[in-house]
């Protein structure tokens, strides 16, 4: 049994009268028979009854005609799914996050995709490091990833997404707090909440405390952004964090901008020689929910270097 020969048995059965459906088919009438014919000898049976004016299902052909229409419509089903898989409308992406776009940019991105993206489906972590999401990418873990740049591997594209500044985080009791700026060099005697050192943020949090002339003398390393900020609001020092973050509301807490410019790079990272289509689709989004809707455009082919 081919799928031909099934479309034409239902067209057939539709019609119930040769002409007609060899018209439906575009194919010569007598090409028609010949594959009804074919079929019935195929399956040992006969499916129609044939009269010089009539035309009829024989209980067989009945029989048939259920399995027919299920797999004509299964076929269907398979062309349309790989219709969306080749244009990015359908697949699995799994992408993961650093703390700071876990909470700004992963809810908006997880939104864009299940409204315009219904066939995808998305696999989301937050709250990751830039070096575990360096070494998923490469894993083949995640498709995608969100990290701080640059991501220093022959294997990994990245493509800039934004700068970020960074500002200030006391505990709202402290006497800087109500501050409207203040300079990193009055942080200089407290101890600070900071990243893991195998961070990214780690070394960039005490390299900007160095530009301001001081060396921190108490770390405390925590590991998840939003643990930090809970351990500012708890007393055990101050830190220093991307502005996103300040979309993490804590009563005790206040975000203070710095008067001298300290900022960190936001970036999207894949795998220079394993994308699809639907991991194109992503990371158009994602682009566009950094950039704003007006710099929709195409999604590219491969994540730019």
């Amino acid at each position: 049994m081919e799928l031909r020969q099934i479309r034409y048995f239902l067209t057939l059965a539709e019609e119930c009268h040769f002409g007609r459906a060899a018209t439906r088919l575009h194919v010569a009438q007598p090409a028609l028979s010949q594959q009804i014919k074919q079929l019935e000898k195929e399956l040992r049976t006969t499916l129609f009854t044939r009269s010089t004016r009539h035309v009829a299902l024989t209980e067989a052909g009945h029989h048939l005609l259920e399995h027919a229409r299920t797999l004509v419509a299964e076929e269907e089903r398979a062309r349309r799914h790989m219709t969306e898989l080749a244009t990015g409308h359908a697949g699995r992406v799994s992408t993961g996050f650093i703390g700071t776009a876990t909470y700004d940019l992963l809810p908006q991105v997880a939104r864009t995709v299940r409204a315009r993206l219904p066939g995808i489906t998305m696999d989301l972590r937050g709250e990751l490091l830039t070096p575990d999401l360096v070494d998923g990418l490469l894993a083949g873990t995640y498709d995608l990833a969100v990290l701080r740049g640059p991501a220093d591997h022959e294997d990994i594209r990245t493509t800039p997404l934004r700068s970020e500044s960074l500002v200030a985080v006391l505990p709202s009791h402290h006497p800087l707090a109500a501050r409207r700026r203040i300079s990193l060099k009055a942080l200089a005697d407290e101890p600070f909440v900071v990243h893991p050192s195998r961070s990214s943020m780690y070394g960039r949090v005490l390299a900007a405390c160095r530009r301001a002339g001081f060396q921190p003398t108490s770390l405390m390393e925590v590991g998840e952004t939003a643990t930090l900020v809970v351990f500012v609001a708890a007393g055990h020092g101050v830190a220093l964090v991307p502005a996103p973050v300040q979309s993490l509301r804590l009563a005790s807490v206040a975000y203070v901008p710095l008067t001298q410019t300290e900022s960190v790079d936001l970036v999207l990272a894949g795998h220079a020689r394993r994308t699809t289509p639907a991991t194109d689709q992503v990371a158009s989004v994602i682009k566009e929910c950094v950039e704003g809707p007006e710099h929709r455009e195409a999604p590219p082919s491969t994540l730019e270097g």
